[in-house]
């Protein structure tokens, strides 16, 4: 079943839970790009990651819900060498962005010690907090 209706609104009861969570536009990029995915690669994983990545670039992930980045483009490594990346994954944080937004995001979600962390040390405090997040829910 395709997760977006005849008129291209996503079926929120077909949405990953964190993305639900998140802004139309959020919902509607994921939806859209997962059911283009199951058109090309048949139901599964490779369509689910294959959204996920489509929504990576124009989002990030803050604690239990996606949003929009600042500017586009891949969150991480493993994004930007594409399908086949050996690169670990970030998990939807952007590791790209500044240590200032790394920052202020790690503040937004009560993360203890931020200010003397580097810069990959907030990414994955980041990272624990969202998956910690996701699991209360």
């Amino acid at each position: 079943m395709p997760m977006t209706t005849k008129s291209g609104q996503p079926r929120k009861s077909e949405l990953p839970s964190t993305i639900a969570r998140s802004d139309k536009h959020a919902q509607e990029t994921f939806a859209k790009a997962h059911d283009a995915a199951v058109d090309q690669y048949g139901e599964g994983r490779r369509a689910h990651q294959t959204a996920y990545s489509a929504l990576k670039h124009s989002y990030e992930k803050v604690g239990d819900h996606w949003e929009r980045k600042s500017e586009k483009g891949p969150s991480d490594a493993h994004a930007a060498e594409g399908r086949g990346s050996r690169k670990p994954t970030a998990g939807g944080v952007n590791a790209n962005a500044t240590k200032k937004h790394l920052m202020d995001v790690a503040r937004r979600l009560g993360i203890r010690g931020r200010s003397t962390m580097s810069k990959d040390e907030l990414v994955a405090a980041i990272r624990k907090s969202n998956e910690k997040a996701r699991r209360s829910r």
